[in-house]
């Protein structure tokens, strides 16, 4: 009986031997595996896995949740910074430095898309991403002719761990600063001609006795000089158009803006002999506008009709409404437009007749006066022309409130 005791002993003894060695060996890859986890952890937030057990799980787990926070918070900004570069209108992509894309913008790829014929842009951005992950920041444009035709500026930048290129589309940028240089030049051009001719004339008549070639001289520098005003006021009011908008639009009539229009041209049409015919307007046709940019427009038009019209010929100024618009139409039976003009005839300081132009007085700018008022009132102006037939314009302009198609006139 002690022996089996005994046996008993010995067999509990090792039994219990075995399961504290196994309890130690269990404890030891804990600890190895809890070693390794927090090797990853940041400094301060790594448990000393040496000591307690217990307290370096407790540690672990609160490095566990914050790591978890972090990780919420980096997917919210990451969400808010996609969300941000998307609204830009500026083309981004960011790649790591393998080549592969991590992230693309909705502008890149609405400057760049997804088409072949966009495969010229896609091979230049490839090509300075390349060189961004090289270290090498580069910028290079890219004319891209479509259609439609536009210039690109990429722009590579190297990162930490990834590259970057923006991607500019500058096309109007471009084109403004064309319409500028060409406007710039233009008015040199049509202000050095009258300038000239006032310092030569003010030179000839300095040295000049002869009384009648005096008042002869002074007379034609009151010409330039008044040529010169009318471009400086046609700019102005181009300047004004370009400034103004919608909200100061009130409601305007029709006869009104025709009374006034042909008052202010009728001293020149009945110089040249040319008889106006106007046609009768309902009081009640209203638009919505600004009384003096109609004016303007209207009276520009009928100033061209009387220029480019023969001698004792007739200008009409027909008005016209399908209900929704009021169309003022001004025809004349001059020389008319050819047909290779007529795209052009609404740019600022062109001409179809430059000679002629000069010598009635114009500055070139009035088609486009017209243009501004039609698009400023969210109208239109349209032009018909046959050559040597005469040209027909229609100021075309939305009506505000009823407008009956067999209006009383009175």
């Amino acid at each position: 009986m002690r022996l089996l005791l005994a046996g008993v002993a010995l067999v509990a003894c090792a039994g219990a031997a075995w399961l504290a060695l196994q309890r130690v060996r269990v404890e030891r890859r804990l600890r190895e595996a809890l070693a390794a986890v927090v090797g990853r952890l940041e400094p301060g937030e790594a448990p000393d896995v040496a000591g307690n057990l217990s307290q370096a799980l407790a540690q672990l787990r609160r490095a566990a949740d914050a790591s978890v926070e972090r990780m919420a918070a980096s997917g919210r900004l990451s969400l808010a910074l996609s969300g941000a570069l998307d609204a830009v209108p500026l083309g981004v992509v960011i790649t790591d430095r393998a080549g592969e894309t991590l992230f693309r913008n909705q502008a890149a790829d609405s400057l760049l898309g997804r088409r072949a014929a966009d495969a010229l842009a896609l091979r230049a951005v490839s090509d300075l991403l390349s060189e961004a992950v090289a270290g090498r920041g580069a910028s290079r444009p890219l004319d891209l002719y479509g259609p439609p035709r536009r210039t690109l500026v990429l722009s590579a930048v190297p990162v930490r761990g990834a590259a970057v290129v923006v991607v500019e589309d500058v096309s109007e940028r471009r084109r403004l600063e064309a319409v500028r240089r060409d406007f710039v030049a233009n008015v040199s051009h049509e202000l050095k001609t009258p300038v000239a001719a006032l310092g030569l004339l003010a030179e000839t008549l300095a040295g000049e006795d002869e009384p009648a070639v005096v008042q002869r001289l002074a007379g034609r520098m009151q010409e330039e000089a008044f040529r010169v005003a009318r471009i400086i006021e046609d700019l102005l009011d181009l300047s004004r158009l370009e400034a103004e908008d919608a909200a100061h639009h009130e409601p305007v009539r029709i006869h009104e803006v025709v009374s006034q229009a042909v008052e202010h041209v009728r001293p020149s049409a009945d110089l040249r002999g040319v008889h106006l015919s106007v046609a009768a307007v309902p009081r009640s046709w209203i638009v919505l506008g600004e009384r003096r940019q109609l004016v303007s427009a209207l009276t520009n038009l009928l100033e061209n009709a009387v220029k480019y019209s023969d001698d004792r010929s007739e200008v009409e100024l027909l008005v016209h409404t399908d209900g929704e618009a009021i169309d003022l139409v001004v025809r004349d039976h001059g020389i008319g437009i050819p047909s290779r003009d007529i795209d052009r005839i609404f740019e600022r300081f062109y001409r179809v007749d430059r000679g002629r132009g000069r010598d009635t007085g114009g500055t070139g700018l009035g088609l486009s006066i017209v243009r501004h008022v039609a698009s400023n009132h969210g109208g239109d102006v349209l032009v018909h022309s046959e050559e040597g037939e005469g040209s027909a314009f229609t100021l075309r302009l939305p009506a505000h409130g009823p407008v009956g198609l067999m209006a009383d006139a009175g």
